[in-house]
């Protein structure tokens, strides 16, 4: 079996969003940019055992017969030092796209991507064990590679202080890309979007993020209220399951006086979300921290104005097209959200300074990057 470049996809397999999504857009453009190298996307065993074809001829599929769970207790836990390729077959280069780098052959060359430091950064706001487990695996992963990673400057500035890597030699900052089927939506496929998840004619706000405490939803709900006691006819959807901490959230929500104007839709395709972000007066990312914060430049493509957070990888992010708030100041929260809704020249110049920004991140300009990162470690 020939040798080539190896990469986790099984975060694209597990996870519908977040990591999940990030890596099989990056596949899909890798397809596009490069048809000769051999590529094998290393899965581990999980609940869906159908594979698809592959994104290209040059690509493999290169299953476990393991589930993650099951891999990380013999990697991690029984420290069994059992290589990768033991599933993949021989490897020039093997990129971890999910923080945790696995055994791997001598003379095999190592990527693990960061995408994050939220476990390290804020760690009240993520599951203690997880935490915990992150917390005891990254750092020997950052230290085994060949070469780190990170989704943004702001994550790559966390790696500079967390851990002892060289920001010259062992550190490149791979952006994710907003896909080309994120632009307007017209008010036909606006009105079908509604229809389906029963949100009538109101106005509203869009917010898209799992419910957790780092999303700061809760913030989100008491900026509407207040301007809902304002007399403002306005509400609130957001999209994202349940997530850890979920249930303050739900109490907050029950309590807050404006049930009814706060739509709770769950996970959604991502064939749906272009139309939402249309079909919405604003787009509200408030989030804690971020690694690199997707759904801002989605928003902006769509045509929508978009307030988010001023802190984490969002002011890299979003630059000059949207408006930056300190998340944890409520009222300033409420009162970007009235500028966006009163005033309309500045409405017209974010969604046109929006959509510039946007076009500036493709994912396939991030599958060229990263091929002159593998170049530059000598995987090609």
């Amino acid at each position: 079996m020939a040798p080539g470049i190896g990469i986790d996809y099984t975060p694209a397999w597990e996870q519908d969003a977040g990591i999940g999504r990030y890596v099989r857009e990056l596949v899909a453009a890798l397809a596009m940019e490069d048809r000769e190298t051999t590529w094998k996307l290393f899965v581990a065993r999980s609940r869906n055992s159908h594979l698809p074809e592959p994104p290209g001829n040059n690509f493999c599929w290169r299953p476990a017969p393991l589930s993650t769970p099951w891999l990380m207790r013999l990697w991690f836990r029984a420290r069994i030092p059992l290589p990768v390729e033991t599933f993949t077959g021989p490897l020039t280069t093997f990129h971890a796209t999910d923080f945790v780098l696995p055994p791997v052959r001598r003379g095999t060359k190592t990527l693990v991507q960061i995408h994050d430091l939220s476990f390290m950064r804020m760690p009240e706001t993520s599951p203690p064990a997880l935490g915990a487990w992150l917390q005891r695996v990254v750092p020997d992963s950052v230290r085994r590679a060949d070469h780190v990673l990170a989704d943004s400057n702001a994550t790559r500035d966390d790696l500079l202080e967390f851990f002892d890597v060289s920001p010259s030699t062992r550190v490149s900052v791979l952006h994710g890309g907003v896909d080309e089927r994120f632009l307007r939506e017209p008010a036909g496929r606006q009105q079908a979007i509604r229809k389906k998840y029963r949100l009538d004619h109101w106005p509203f706000i869009f917010s898209l993020g799992t419910l957790q405490p780092r999303k700061n939803h809760g913030r989100l709900v008491e900026a509407l209220c207040r301007m809902v006691q304002e007399g403002l006819d306005l509400h609130l959807v957001i999209a994202g399951g349940a997530g850890w901490l979920s249930e303050p959230f739900y109490r907050q929500l029950k309590e807050s006086g404006i049930q009814d104007r706060v739509h709770l839709i769950g996970f959604v395709d991502d064939e749906d979300l272009p139309a939402l972000y249309s079909a919405a007066e604003v787009f509200a990312f408030p989030s804690l921290y971020e690694g690199f914060g997707l759904p801002v430049l989605e928003a902006m493509a769509c045509g929508t104005p978009v307030v988010t957070s001023d802190l984490s990888s969002l002011p890299e992010v979003a630059e000059n097209a949207a408006l930056l708030i300190d998340p944890l100041d409520v009222e300033a929260l409420a009162d970007a959200l009235r500028r966006l809704l009163d005033d309309s020249e500045l409405r017209r110049q974010l969604i046109q300074a929006g959509q510039t920004r946007a076009g500036k991140f493709t994912w396939r300009k991030s599958a060229r990057e990263l091929l002159e990162v593998y170049r530059s470690v000598g995987a090609l």
